[in-house]
């Protein structure tokens, strides 16, 4: 009996440090960037004596900062990391007689946990927004963008890490995109604050749909024909690259198949 206590309690002690490690890791992602994009905006305002960016005021440019920290935890995971480590290995073997594809069997695996932070940061949002008077439907909806951001990021990553099949080091590609999510999804700073000839750049990709679109909704600086249109995009460019997916997946698994056989 003593030996199926201490398994027992090993067992919880485990599950705790996952839980805080868990969380440890949501809060220090979140803060780190906060912190820095307030730094940055208290040194504008209140040291350099600015008193607008791009039209934009300190309060709302702070407003953007924290409600834009909703919608970053949202649009991560590194299910695609896992496809070409998958692809790298051999280990895509286990996967290929499955009921449903590898791209479909990774995402499904992971997406739990972005689904349970996605709650969170709805639940945490709502309290907030209620309290300073926020639209609560803007954030729900907004969320339902951030999500659907969160399949689009996926799915660049699954087609990215067909790569895989040719290249060992296929992993550069998605780390560079991660690297370019960040700074065009408007993680870092609104993508407002672009230079006028250079917003092409944010618009013509669906980056922007996962972090900036969602919080200028949330915060009311999109109308709700904007909004609309946001997720329309979102629906399209999950279509194109459900498409891409199945022809850069079948190129790669007859590329794979050859050279295993």
């Amino acid at each position: 009996m003593s030996w199926r206590l201490a398994a027992l309690k090993n067992g919880f002690q485990e599950d705790a440090a996952y839980r805080v490690e868990f969380f440890l890791s949501i809060f220090s992602s979140a803060l780190v960037p906060a912190a820095i994009q307030i730094i940055l905006w208290y040194a504008l305002f209140q040291l350099g004596g600015q008193t607008e960016v791009a039209g934009w005021s300190y309060a709302q440019l702070i407003q953007y900062t924290l409600v834009s920290t909703l919608f970053t935890q949202v649009r991560g995971g590194d299910h695609d990391f896992d496809l070409q480590e998958m692809i790298r290995t051999g280990s895509l073997s286990n996967y290929l007689l499955k009921p449903i594809s590898a791209v479909e069997f990774v995402y499904l695996r992971g997406v739990g946990g972005r689904l349970f932070v996605a709650l969170v940061c709805l639940c945490i949002g709502t309290l907030a927004f209620a309290a300073f008077g926020f639209s609560i439907p803007r954030l729900w909806g907004a969320m339902l963008l951030a999500i659907a951001g969160n399949v689009i990021h996926y799915q660049i990553g699954a087609v990215l890490a067909t790569a895989a099949f040719l290249w060992e080091e296929a992993y550069s590609l998605l780390m560079v995109k991660n690297m370019l999510v960040q700074l065009l999804s408007g993680e870092l700073i609104p993508l407002n604050l672009f230079p006028v000839a250079s917003q092409w750049i944010w618009k013509s990709t669906p980056f922007y749909l996962y972090v900036y679109g969602p919080t200028q909704y949330a915060l009311g600086n999109w109308t709700h024909s904007e909004y609309l249109h946001g997720l329309g995009m979102a629906l399209a460019w999950m279509m194109g690259l459900s498409v891409l997916i199945r022809l850069s997946w079948g190129w790669g698994i007859r590329k794979y198949s050859s050279l295993g056989g």
